[in-house]
């Protein structure tokens, strides 16, 4: 996990994780819709996923 990725994933959860495939930025994308910490939460453990 790079220090880019880790920043982007507090200013704009789903642009952290656009590479990880559709499904990782949609749920991003609608648990920032309703919450800012849920999506940054979401967006820090996708990247953290070894198998991604």
């Amino acid at each position: 996990m790079s220090c880019l990725r880790v920043i982007f994933a507090i200013i704009f959860p789903p642009l952290a994780v656009i590479d990880k495939g559709c499904g990782s930025f949609l749920i991003t994308f609608i648990l920032t819709c309703f919450g800012w910490v849920p999506g940054v939460i979401a967006a820090l453990v996708i990247l953290n996923n070894k198998d991604s």
